[in-house]
């Protein structure tokens, strides 16, 4: 399903959700803390053989002129989790609005993991400066 927004009498303007899914994930990715987007169990299991989602993480809910985002995705240890929420939505928010001119209701953020391998690489490298 598309959303039609009326540009003027030349016609309609049709805005496929992979096209808002892609502008909320290059949104999120803008944002300092996220590690990585997540597409759940199936979703990975079908990246690891191959099949790639350009709008892994985000699912994309499309009403008459509205359209509310969810967001899944893997923090990094350390970060305060509300604020880095928070940012995401904001930059979610702002990026679709502006972009395509659709109402974002709600955009709803779903911490599905946190990635400690930035904390291990930073040991790792005190351990060797100590050697």
């Amino acid at each position: 399903m598309e959303t039609e927004i009326n540009v003027n009498e030349m016609g309609q303007v049709k805005i496929a959700p992979e096209v808002i899914s892609l502008i909320a994930s290059m949104a999120v990715s803008e944002v300092q803390g996220v590690s990585d987007l997540t597409a759940g169990f199936t979703g990975d299991m079908l990246e690891k053989v191959g099949v790639k989602s350009p709008g892994k993480g985000i699912k994309v809910q499309l009403g008459e002129n509205e359209v509310l985002i969810d967001v899944y995705l893997i923090v990094e240890y350390g970060v305060v989790i509300p604020e880095l929420a928070k940012e995401v939505q904001r930059k979610v928010k702002l990026s679709v609005e502006t972009m395509t001119g659709i109402n974002v209701t709600q955009v709803n953020v779903h911490i599905q993991g946190v990635n400690f391998q930035k904390e291990v690489k930073d040991d790792d490298k005190l351990k060797n400066n100590q050697n």
